[in-house]
C-alpha cells in the first residue's frame, strides 16, 4: 500500500505504525532519504485499501463500529472506547495484522491498527462494551470481533471519528 507522510512523521514512527522493519521499508523504497509531509512511500506486505471492498467506520461518541461492503452498510457492532485520559485516536488507519488468543484483556483476537499500540480487539470483560473504559483501543464482544475478522482482510481502511 502507499502511505502519505504526515507532518512530523519519521521513518521509525512509520515502521512502528505498520509493524514493518526499517530494512523492509528501505528495500521497498529505493533511494529513500529525508521524509517530507505529502511524500508517498510504499508499505510492503499490505494491499492498497482502495482495492478492498470493505471499510470500517467507528464512532467514538456513539460507541459503535459500522462495517461497510462496497459502500453498503452490512452490520453495526457495539464497542467500548478509550476513557478520558486515554482517548481512542481519531483519523484514518488500516488493519495491519492480527493475532488470535493474545491473552489478557484482549479477548480472543487482536487486530492492529496503523497507529502503534492501538487496535480492535475482543475483551475478557464483556460488561465494558458500550462504555469509555479502554486505554484507547476499540473493544468488541469476542463473538463480534471474530465475525468482523472473518470478513475483513489486513489493509482494510478504518475511519475513527469523535
Amino acid at each position: 500500500m502507499i502511505h502519505t507522510v504526515k507532518p512530523g512523521e519519521t521513518l521509525p514512527v512509520i515502521s512502528a505504525n505498520y509493524r514493518v522493519s526499517l530494512r523492509r521499508l528501505y528495500a521497498a523504497n529505493p533511494g529513500l532519504g529525508h521524509l517530507h509531509a505529502g511524500q508517498k512511500i510504499q508499505i510492503p506486505g499490505l494491499p492498497e485499501p482502495s482495492t478492498i471492498p470493505f471499510s470500517i467506520q467507528i464512532s467514538v461518541g456513539k460507541r459503535r463500529l459500522a462495517l461497510f461492503q462496497s459502500g453498503r452498510l452490512m452490520k453495526i457492532f457495539p464497542i467500548a472506547v478509550g476513557k478520558m485520559l486515554t482517548n481512542t485516536p481519531t483519523g484514518e488507519f488500516v488493519i495491519v495484522n492480527r493475532q488470535f488468543n493474545p491473552g489478557g484483556p484482549f479477548g480472543v483476537l487482536w487486530m492492529s491498527l496503523s497507529k502503534h499500540g492501538y487496535g480492535i480487539h475482543g475483551t475478557n470483560d464483556p460488561s465494558s462494551i458500550g462504555k469509555a473504559v479502554s486505554h484507547g483501543c476499540v473493544r468488541m464482544y469476542n463473538r463480534d470481533v471474530l465475525q468482523l475478522a472473518g470478513m475483513v482482510p489486513n489493509g482494510t481502511r478504518v475511519t475513527i471519528s469523535p
